[in-house]
């Protein structure tokens, strides 16, 4: 019993014969006695050897290796995300390199071109570029798949052969539309008349056609573009609700401005649900940890990354014109309450003590 992974030199060794034979026996090329080959093969077996991918990939170029970039691995969204691409590409021994853009346009461009000069096989990606970042990478024949957005300025009608390969690059994405509807459904189902929004703007137009449809008047000083960064996304909810102190509930577009919001409603002594109702996207633990606990649209973060894994592993050459598009549900706990007055909120009294803001 060997103590080690079998080499090409323990088979030449074990067969009785030289390297070079080995490798011309098992790649196909060159040639070989049938008594030679028998023998390579039964070592082979025997020593339960089995050829470098990455040794083998870069004789012909290629790193054999999955390139996988997301904007913020310490993110639990895209930890999850990052997980599942993991798991199936552990289960089909093959290896993953990891990129973080931070939602930076030109960082993710720059890592683009390392997976291109690398010689990359494949890529999954959050975008946070324009859709041309990505021609590149297709100009490449480097196997790409985008998973929980699509790159921004993605024509869907498209114009010029690179235009039209990347509008059929396979995506994994998450049925945004259908729970902010829910969300906002929710929170207009309670009374709620002035409700907020912080988030990025494909998840703005979704939350825009919710109002619409539960009847509730958009308010353009209520939606906020806000798009990861822990101090940022701090900064937009404080300043919302400052500007705002007549909002009565808000919808945060992922975990980071969730946060955000919680933090930002506690330093102001905004009371939850009491003061204004929050809803978040991402079902993370501390979620449920929070006083009162998260109402949250639940996304699969990590099934997406595994599908996404398995369409760019399992049929490299796919091309699909319409996105794979996974369930989400909201989940609802106690941060949500129908607002105390009839306007919207009912901490807006002449006392400045019941407008739960210092100063």
């Amino acid at each position: 019993m060997m103590d080690h992974r079998a080499t090409i030199k323990d088979v030449a060794a074990a067969a009785g014969v030289g390297v070079a034979t080995v490798s011309r026996v098992l790649s196909g090329n060159g040639s070989a006695s049938s008594r030679t080959r028998e023998k390579v093969l039964e070592a082979a077996a025997r020593l339960d050897y089995r050829p470098s991918a990455l040794g083998r990939n870069l004789k012909l170029r290629r790193t054999g290796a999955l390139g996988l970039l997301v904007p913020d691995i310490t993110n639990l969204f895209y930890s999850r995300l990052a997980d599942g691409v993991l798991s199936c590409a552990r289960s089909m021994n093959e290896h993953v390199i990891v990129g973080t853009t931070g939602n930076d346009p030109e960082r993710e461009a720059e890592l683009i071109g390392g997976f291109v000069d690398q010689s990359v096989d494949r890529v999954i990606a959050v975008p946070s570029g324009d859709a041309e970042a990505w021609i590149p990478v297709l100009r490449a024949d480097i196997h790409l798949v985008f998973a929980d957005r699509l790159p921004l300025g993605l024509s869907p009608t498209p114009t010029g052969r690179d235009a039209t390969a990347l509008h059929k690059v396979p995506a994994v994405l998450a049925d945004d539309r259908s729970g902010i509807h829910a969300a906002v459904g929710y929170l207009a189902g309670l009374g709620h008349r002035r409700i907020g929004f912080l988030g990025g703007n494909g998840r703005q137009q979704a939350f825009r056609e919710a109002l619409t449809h539960s009847g509730v008047p958009a308010d353009d000083e209520l939606i906020v573009t806000a798009r990861g960064a822990r101090d940022t996304s701090y900064a937009a909810a404080a300043s919302l609700f400052q500007r705002r102190p007549d909002i009565s509930a808000l919808l945060a577009g992922n975990n980071i401005l969730g946060e955000a919001a919680v933090l930002a409603a506690r330093e102001l002594d905004l009371r939850v649900p009491k003061d204004v109702s929050i809803v978040m996207f991402d079902d993370v633990p501390w979620a449920e940890l929070c006083s009162p606990t998260l109402t949250v649209i639940s996304q699969p973060a990590r099934d997406m990354g595994y599908r996404a894994a398995e369409l760019v592993l399992r049929d490299p050459r796919a091309t699909r014109t319409r996105p794979t598009v996974l369930p989400t549900e909201l989940v609802v706990r106690g941060s949500c309450a129908p607002p105390t007055d009839g306007a919207g909120r009912g901490r807006y009294g002449t006392d400045p003590r019941d407008r739960g803001l210092r100063g």
